[in-house]
């Protein structure tokens, strides 16, 4: 078990180092970087949108969730196998193919004449992504050999999804108020044409030993799609229908097919023996839970100031500046933090920052002042940008790295999960409610609850995160 948790480190450097020298390290960071960031701004720019989107293409609270869904869904449910794809043909040349992929979806995305097209459009974006990012990160890996070298890049990487994060509210509005809804999808194509550009410098990255998993890739594209289909129309037409039960018995029969597999496959998407280690596992239901708070919480809010205080597009986005200004300065503070005192603290530290973020925001009323609201929202992110860093690097040096891709993508793949899940959740939660505030308010009750138990899980974690052998 421990042979499959550890790996060499200095066997580990000597294998990549000499692909580091011919590319250059800041190279491959910059184009690593760049493509994470596409991800991020993809994932939030279109929230501030919605109303319009909504008023334009004419659809309700149902089809404003797939637009947000499409995109994370298909994210999810594909990443395992895209970072097994990564690994078998090497993480450039996915990375590649994903960042043309994901350009030419924005076009459509731009350009589609109703919501059926936009929608298809998102899936086909969501897909690209799931390509992206475990390949991303195992160019990350490949760039920076060292383990200490590895730690900053690391934390540089996540600054790329930390600004879009901070742009992408403020952005997203703005262009919606400038020119329309259609251009929050044109502004992808220069960053993805620069990315492409640094990316022609990077050598070829090896092609490791990897085997898609068919049968668990299609039992978990079935789960995942059936439960959020469940749970977004259930939501909006009512739990009992015979169609939103068939689909959450679907869903739940395809989990049970997709662990089924995964157990007694030859090649499983998802080696199970992973999750042995408590790293791991806590990483995956951190990640989880995290993007569960921090997405469900802006799809709410951009609903809240726009539809329930009249906010523009504009003046909604820039309320989310307090929450995202300083994001990427706290994702450095993370990487300082873990290296004193270990991952471990500013994780849990994280986790019950936004705690105490959401459950300030239940005090948030009809009348309550809009920059307020945007002040209460701070803790949320800054909670995130704590505990990110720390758990991505936590969970990289606890794999070999020949498990770098799927470790990478198990975690990504569980922060999409959570995403796609809280949008679901919470617009049903919305929908079902006699008011929008007493939906709202159910909706950061339940991600408080979800942070406290998972930083309680945190706290089980070795303090420094190498292995459960230091535990």
């Amino acid at each position: 078990m421990k042979s499959l948790l550890k790996s060499s480190p200095a066997a580990g450097a000597a294998a990549d180092a000499p692909k580091a020298a011919r590319g250059g390290s800041t190279v491959v960071l910059g184009a690593a970087l760049l493509g994470f960031f596409l991800i991020s701004l993809d994932a939030l720019i279109v929230t501030v949108a919605l109303p319009d989107i909504g008023r334009s293409l004419g659809c309700g609270m149902s089809g404003l969730q797939w637009m947000v869904d499409g995109y994370t869904l298909v994210f999810a449910a594909l990443m395992l196998s895209a970072g097994a794809l990564s690994d078998r043909i090497g993480a450039r040349q996915a990375y590649g193919g994903g960042l043309v992929l994901f350009a030419l979806a924005s076009a459509a995305c731009g350009l589609a004449p109703n919501l059926g097209v936009l929608v298809a459009a998102r899936l086909v974006q969501g897909a690209a992504a799931a390509v992206m990012m475990p390949a991303s990160l195992a160019l990350v890996r490949q760039g920076f050999p060292d383990q200490a070298k590895r730690a900053q890049a690391i934390a540089v990487w996540t600054v790329g999804g930390a600004v879009a994060v901070a742009a992408g509210p403020v952005l997203g509005g703005a262009l919606t108020a400038a020119v329309g809804w259609r251009w929050i999808f044109f502004v992808n194509l220069p960053a993805g044409l620069l990315a492409l550009a640094l990316l022609a410098r990077v050598p070829t990255s090896p092609r490791l030993p990897a085997r898609l998993d068919v049968v668990g890739q299609v039992t978990a594209v079935v789960a995942m799609g059936a439960l959020t289909y469940g749970v977004i129309e259930g939501g909006d037409k009512g739990f009992g229908r015979p169609l939103v039960v068939a689909s959450l018995l679907v869903a739940a029969t395809a989990a049970a097919a997709f662990l089924t597999a995964q157990a007694r496959g030859a090649h499983p998407m998802l080696p199970l023996p992973l999750f042995r280690s408590r790293v791991v596992a806590v990483s995956l239901v951190v990640g989880f839970m995290l993007n569960a708070a921090y997405y469900g919480g802006v799809f709410i809010f951009s609903l809240y100031l726009q539809q329930e205080r009249g906010q523009s597009a504009l003046q909604a986005g820039l309320m989310f500046i307090p929450m995202t200004a300083l994001v990427a300065v706290v994702n450095l503070a993370s990487a300082k933090l873990a290296a004193l005192f270990g991952p471990r603290v500013p994780m849990v530290a994280g986790q019950l920052v936004g705690t105490a973020g959401l459950l300030a925001l239940l005090g948030v009323g009809a009348h309550t002042h809009v920059w307020a609201v945007a002040a209460l929202m701070v803790p949320v992110g800054l909670g995130g940008a704590l505990t990110v860093p720390a758990l991505t690097a936590m969970l990289l040096d606890a794999v070999p790295a020949d498990r770098a891709g799927t470790a990478s993508a198990v975690l990504s793949t569980g922060r999409q999960v959570g995403g796609a899940i809280a949008v679901a959740v919470f617009g049903a939660l919305l929908a079902g409610a006699n008011t929008f505030l007493a939906g709202m308010r159910w909706s950061m009750l339940l991600a408080a609850a979800g942070l406290v138990l998972t930083a309680g899980a945190t706290l089980t974690l070795p303090r420094y995160g190498r292995g459960d052998e230091e535990a």
